[in-house]
């Protein structure tokens, strides 16, 4: 932040589970067009062409920052009766869920162009959940995004 706003004072403030970068500058809406008052949902969340070839150059740091805010990663656990028999089996699965459809597609369409399958359902809310389960896909997740800090 201070190569981008050099005459502003960022500072970082720690919270449990994470840094919280704070800097005030009426400067944010020309770095950031997404910035601004209101809803992210309720508004249209586009990139500039700059921000799009930085995605296109570097997708999985925007899905590890996308995975880190809206996303988790969790252990599923399933059971099911074979048989008569209660069968148990847990698998890591990464979540993620946002109310908004721009940003849904900017993270389905990221998972896309780096081969990553997903699935998605909408919630009563109106949020909708991705899922990627699939073992290949999260060991690949896993490899790029990591835990959150």
């Amino acid at each position: 932040m201070r190569v981008v706003l050099p005459h502003n004072r960022p500072c970082r403030v720690r919270r449990t589970g994470c840094h919280d970068v704070k800097v005030y500058s009426t400067h944010l809406v020309c770095h950031f067009p997404q910035h601004g008052p209101g809803k992210k949902h309720e508004r249209p969340i586009v990139l500039e062409p700059w921000q799009r070839e930085l995605t296109d150059r570097h997708p999985w740091e925007l899905l590890r920052g996308l995975i880190h805010s809206d996303g988790c990663r969790i252990t599923n656990r399933a059971t099911r009766t074979v048989r008569g028999e209660v069968r148990r089996h847990a698998y890591p699965r990464y979540l993620f869920t946002s109310t908004s459809p721009d940003i849904v597609r900017l993270f389905t369409g990221t998972l896309d162009a780096v081969g990553v399958p997903w699935k998605s359902n909408r919630r009563a809310s109106g949020a909708v959940n991705v899922s990627i389960a699939r073992r290949a896909a999260v060991e690949l997740l896993d490899a790029h995004v990591g835990p959150k800090d």
